[in-house]
C-alpha cells in the first residue's frame, strides 16, 4: 500500500516538475533582443487595448523609459494595429512603439525597460516592457 502511494507521489511530482520547467523556458523565448547601430531605429511592438475586438483606447499610449542605455529613446507613434492575439478581424486605433539609437561610441549590451501607459474608458492602465539592446557604432 505504501509503495503504491509512494509511486502515484512520485508521478505526481513528476509532472509538476516537468510544467513547471515547460513555463520557465516559455517566459526566455519571450524576451526580446535588439542589436542597432549608431542613428538607426526599429518598430518593436504594435499597442492596443481591446475587449470584443473594440479599442478602449481614449489617447494614443504613452511610453516611459524607466531605465536603458543613454543616447537611446523610444517613441509611440499613433497607428491603427490589428489585435491578431484577438483574432479581430478589422484594425482598431492604437500605436506602434519604436526604439531609436543616437549617436553610439562603443559598443554595449544593456537592458532596457520601457512603461507603456494606456489611457482607457475603464481608467489608466500600465504595463512594461524589458528589452535586451546591443548597440553598435
Amino acid at each position: 500500500m505504501t509503495s503504491r502511494y509512494l509511486l502515484r507521489a512520485s508521478i505526481v511530482c513528476l509532472v509538476l516538475l516537468a510544467g513547471s520547467s515547460a513555463q520557465a523556458q516559455s517566459w526566455q523565448f519571450n524576451t526580446q533582443s535588439l542589436a542597432l547601430k549608431s542613428g538607426e531605429s526599429t518598430e518593436v511592438s504594435e499597442l492596443y487595448w481591446v475587449v470584443n475586438c473594440k479599442s478602449l483606447l481614449t489617447s494614443t499610449p504613452e511610453v516611459t523609459i524607466l531605465d536603458g542605455p543613454p543616447g537611446v529613446t523610444a517613441t509611440i507613434t499613433e497607428a491603427m494595429v490589428l489585435p491578431r492575439i484577438q483574432q479581430c478581424p478589422r484594425p482598431v486605433s492604437g500605436g506602434k512603439l519604436s526604439v531609436t539609437a543616437g549617436t553610439i561610441d562603443d559598443q554595449s549590451n544593456s537592458l532596457m525597460t520601457v512603461r507603456i501607459r494606456y489611457k482607457t474608458r475603464d481608467g489608466i492602465r500600465d504595463k512594461s516592457i524589458t528589452f535586451t539592446i546591443a548597440l553598435f557604432p
